[in-house]
């Protein structure tokens, strides 16, 4: 019996140190994942085509609130180049979920807002899809699509 006991308390605690390290983990998977929301952010408002091109899987695509579909990452880049000019103003992302559907993918979701461009303060929301990347050692998180997203009136 107490053999038995032994075993039992050797795997609850196997699990428990298993369970803390997963969370250290997430937990650091997340920082990543919103480091590189930030420097999406950063990269767009300097308007650095490489730092930008440099934070995409080359397949990304990312469907706009204006419902504009770019494809690629050769084309997302000039696209979000293109945007930013054309309507000006600060953008701000502050993501306020991410969530991990398996160990190497993160779905992150923000308010996005303009203030200060054409047309006025604009108030959207944009999700965030990334997928963990190795670049030579280096564990590295790339987004894989971006979806944003003007929210519409409540339904009656």
């Amino acid at each position: 019996m107490h053999a038995i006991a032994t075993v039992s308390l050797s795997l609850l605690l196997l699990a428990s140190s298993s369970s803390s390290q997963s969370a250290a983990v997430q937990s650091s998977d997340e920082t990543a994942v919103r480091e590189v929301v930030k420097s999406y952010v950063a990269a767009r408002e300097k308007t650095d085509p490489a730092a930008i091109g440099s934070l995409f899987t080359d397949d990304a695509d990312q469907l706009t609130s204006s419902g504009e579909w770019r494809k690629g990452r050769n084309e997302l880049v000039r696209g979000t180049i293109a945007s930013s000019q054309r309507t000006g103003g600060t953008r701000t992302i502050t993501v306020e979920t991410v969530r991990f559907p398996t160990k190497d993918l993160a779905i992150a979701d923000g308010r996005y807002e303009i203030t200060g461009g054409a047309g006025g303060d604009r108030h959207m929301w944009s999700t965030f899809v990334m997928t963990r990347t190795r670049d030579g050692n280096k564990d590295s998180w790339r987004i894989t699509a971006i979806r944003n997203m003007l929210p519409a009136p409540a339904a009656q």
